[in-house]
């Protein structure tokens, strides 16, 4: 029987629960030449009903926000489930994903990386999944996933989620199955090269701008602000 072990239903007004979540803070492109500055939660709000990330210009500067669960919820095997909208903008790239807390088996990808839902705001209503380990990511193409054009997904809410359990990593939206990763599917023997998922991860969400995937085919700086709005965070297990 699943059991709720931690949840941010986001039904209070002011910030993000500092109890529950983290902001990363810089504007160093984080790896992928984005180009926001992410701020310490000016850029991100709760309204009584669901959690605003907004991507904003101001001045020369393009403002978001990045937080994390890590030290306030970090969990090994169980199904996460997010209930959001992402945003109808080209150069947005909002994403819904995991890190491993301890990094036990060196740095990315070696401790893996667990993508619920990716969007680049060029290509609409098409949702990613992708898993990122040693053997597996796309550095060297050879990244495990699905892209599935999901209509609506920029209009209303959908529920993101992922199911982990010491086999295998099982992926839906609205409840329908997406995507299954077993590693012996893969490789003829399994090793934290093809599933470091046994070590607790954490959980990030973040409204990118640009970047290397995000503004594959440019950015609309004109059509800024844009958010990324979040109705609930639920994780059993």
């Amino acid at each position: 029987m699943r059991k709720l072990v931690w949840s941010d239903e986001f039904d209070y007004v002011g910030p993000p629960n500092p109890e529950k979540w983290n902001f990363q803070v810089g504007d160093h492109g984080w790896g992928n030449n984005e180009l926001q500055m992410y701020t310490d939660g000016a850029n991100a709000w709760v309204d009584g009903e669901k959690l605003i990330i907004e991507a904003r210009k101001e001045g020369d500067q393009i403002t978001s926000t990045r937080m994390n669960t890590s030290g306030k919820g970090d969990w090994l095997y169980g199904r996460i489930e997010v209930r959001a909208k992402v945003p109808k903008l080209k150069g947005t790239w909002p994403a819904i994903w995991m890190l491993p807390t301890d990094w036990e088996y060196g740095g990315w990808p070696k401790s893996g990386e667990i993508d619920i839902m990716e969007h680049v705001g060029y290509d609409l209503d098409v949702i990613h999944t992708t898993i990122h380990t040693e053997a597996f990511h796309h550095e060297i193409n050879t990244h495990i996933g699905v892209h599935e054009k999901l209509e609506g997904a920029t209009d209303e809410f959908k529920v993101y989620a992922m199911e982990w359990t010491p086999e295998e990593l099982t992926w839906f939206v609205d409840g329908k199955k997406q995507f299954v990763y077993k590693p012996e599917e893969h490789c003829e023997k399994v090793t934290s090269a093809e599933w470091p998922y046994n070590k607790r991860f954490h959980l990030l969400l973040n409204l990118a701008f640009g970047g290397d995937w995000g503004g594959a085919q440019g950015v609309d700086l004109d059509g800024l602000p844009a958010r990324f709005e979040v109705d609930w965070v639920r994780v059993y297990q």
